[in-house]
């Protein structure tokens, strides 16, 4: 439904002429999602729709469409942006987009580019001098790497754990422009894997005509995954 709202990729698809001559390789089940998805567009932009709702079910149910099996449940609960990621690039790869040459209608809309920037850290726990040993060395020296992105994903700040003094939770507020801060090319964050620790920060370089934000509010560990509550307020202007 988000995605039927923004203009040049809703027009582009309630005109089946815009792509029904591409070209695919025989057998190519994949061009079925480009069918599939102007299908529903010129059902959700039909003026004279007999129904008052289209169900994206009978879209996800399609004869001969088949999705990943990560998602091809009706009864998928995960995170909306595994799902978005993935039919974005599906979309763009099915129409002859490749990741550097060939661009379609969904990068022109939604792709960006952005400089990542990282730096290695020593273990936390080696010696002072040790440490300024390691910085020396050119695996630990920061690297920068051109990138493209489809969406921009926001990290909220970690929700309170102690109640107020009315013994209530507090559901704290962050600007939107807060978080958006992590983009500025100066801001740096560290990553944690499973052997090593990168600090890494966001430089964007273009920005596309329709930004996509996502906000990442579950968090999970071993045992459930935590919501994060905190509220963004957006700039109405």
């Amino acid at each position: 439904q988000a995605l039927s709202n923004v203009p040049p990729l809703r027009n582009y698809f309630l005109e089946e002429e815009n792509y029904k001559s591409i070209q695919r390789p025989p057998g190519d089940i994949m061009f079925l999602l480009v069918q599939r998805f102007g299908e529903l567009m010129r059902k959700l932009w039909n003026p004279r729709n007999f129904k008052a709702h289209v169900s994206p079910h009978e879209w996800m149910s399609e004869p001969g469409f088949s999705l990943p099996p990560i998602f091809d449940s009706l009864w998928f609960l995960g995170d909306g942006v595994d799902f978005l990621s993935w039919f974005l690039n599906a979309l763009h790869s099915a129409l002859g987009g490749t990741k550097k040459k060939k661009k379609t209608i969904v990068t022109d809309v939604f792709q960006g580019s952005m400089r990542i920037f990282t730096k290695k850290l020593p273990h936390p726990d080696l010696p002072a001098e040790e440490k300024a040993q390691l910085l020396q060395n050119s695996e630990y020296q920061e690297m920068m790497v051109e990138s493209t992105f489809m969406y921009l994903t926001l990290d909220l700040p970690t929700a309170p754990l102690y109640k107020d003094e009315k013994e209530q939770l507090i559901i704290p507020q962050v600007p939107l422009f807060s978080i958006l801060a992590k983009f500025n090319g100066a801001t740096e964050k560290e990553y944690k894997t499973y052997k090593e620790n990168f600090l890494k920060r966001f430089q964007l370089t273009k920005l596309p005509p329709y930004l996509i934000f996502c906000i990442k509010r579950f968090t999970k560990n071993n045992f459930f995954v935590e919501k994060n509550p905190t509220i963004v307020n957006f700039p109405i202007t």
